[in-house]
């Protein structure tokens, strides 16, 4: 599965934020897996995995360098190409797609093993909940959707205000309306971790966690 470029390059004041955002390089960002997916999926087998927002790409070579076989998205066509680039640079290639999709307008096709959504926020019109629970459809019988939001705001944020509403893990999945016979919560909880910012910042922040499990049958 080599990395592409499929779909066209959105052209929106979205695209071309993130695409600001990532049109600088940032090697810490694109060396280390979040770490609450890397506890999560280290304790499963690999797979096919879709990675929501992928920004750097961090995840994706993680998975991949795994295992897993990696769609990786993002609105940002900067961050995609540098992660196809990266994956190829370091013989990832053929188990990473990194493609360029606005989520507010698609959604990837396919059937995943693991979902991963991570800080999935933005401050443009994004249908969340719609996507989420798209995702929750892409999974194969026994696949699994993991979410992690933030619960807290690291000084490194993009998004600091403090009046913002942060809906807890239950909130979430009240939210997505899933059948509990069908896809059943499996992880739901706000741990606190010690993390390091993209210039080697450091705080204590709180992480949303939410792990949705599709039935085998």
């Amino acid at each position: 599965m080599a990395p592409d470029f499929t779909g066209a390059t959105p052209d929106s004041a979205a695209a071309r934020f993130w695409d600001e955002q990532y049109r600088v390089p940032r090697p810490a960002l694109t060396g280390r897996a979040n770490p609450v997916l890397a506890e999560i999926a280290a304790g499963l087998a690999p797979g096919t995995a879709l990675d929501l927002g992928c920004g750097a790409g961090g995840d994706a070579l993680w998975l991949a360098g795994r295992g897993w076989r990696v769609t990786a998205v993002d609105i940002s066509a900067s961050a995609v190409r540098r992660l196809a680039e990266t994956a190829r640079a370091r013989g990832l290639e053929p188990s990473v797609a990194a493609r360029c999709v606005d989520l507010a307008a698609g959604f990837p096709e396919g059937d995943f093993d693991l979902v991963s959504a991570q800080y999935l926020h933005t401050p443009f019109e994004l249908p969340r909940a719609r996507v989420l629970r798209t995702a929750a459809h892409a999974l194969r019988p026994g696949g699994r959707l993991v979410v992690v939001d933030h619960g807290s705001a690291a000084p490194w944020s993009w998004n600091r205000d403090p009046g913002v509403h942060r809906p807890a893990p239950d909130e979430v999945a009240a939210e997505l309306a899933l059948d509990p016979a069908r896809w059943r919560v499996e992880r739901a909880d706000s741990p606190r971790r010690r993390a390091t910012g993209p210039d080697g910042q450091s705080a204590t922040v709180v992480d949303h966690v939410l792990v949705i499990r599709r039935s085998e049958a």
